[in-house]
């Protein structure tokens, strides 16, 4: 697999103040790494299947990590990550599901579809800030993925 140069984070969020607040806390804790954002889940696997506007993309450079919201438009974030997992290339990309439900169902299908981790976003920005920080050493430094070939 081609790697990037520094790690490289997928946030998939439709909800432009969170998405604003999830790169603010990215940037609050110093992180250097790549992000690039999706604002609907056809446009999450468009970028990650290298496709439609991303076709000039290399399919190989995939992201370190998926930060995935599940209310999205045109495709849920449940949809997306049993795509995801579906195919030979993304099935190990670690999957974060970042997002504001606490509905049981949710969080259930989340893991049996594949989730490495189910978070809920904090109200506040202090907490939004931490849990950030924890996710990003976690995942981005600490952790070590397969390499996907």
């Amino acid at each position: 697999m081609s790697q990037f140069s520094r790690k490289s984070i997928l946030l998939v969020e439709d909800n432009r103040d969170d998405e604003e607040l999830t790169l603010m806390a990215l940037r609050e804790n110093r992180l250097l790494n790549e992000i690039h954002v999706a604002r609907d889940g056809a446009e999450a696997l468009d970028f990650l299947l290298a496709r439609g506007m991303y076709a000039h993309r290399n399919p190989a450079d995939t992201p370190n990590v998926v930060l995935l919201d599940l209310k999205l438009p045109k495709l849920s974030g449940l949809d997306v990550l049993q795509r995801m997992r579906a195919h030979h290339r993304l099935k190990l990309v670690p999957v974060i599901v970042l997002t504001t439900s606490l509905e049981e169902r949710d969080i259930f299908t989340s893991y049996d579809l594949g989730a490495n981790s189910y978070i809920r976003k904090p109200v506040d920005f202090g907490n939004f800030l931490e849990a950030v920080r924890q996710l990003s050493l976690y995942w981005l430094v600490l952790n070590e993925a397969p390499r996907i070939v």
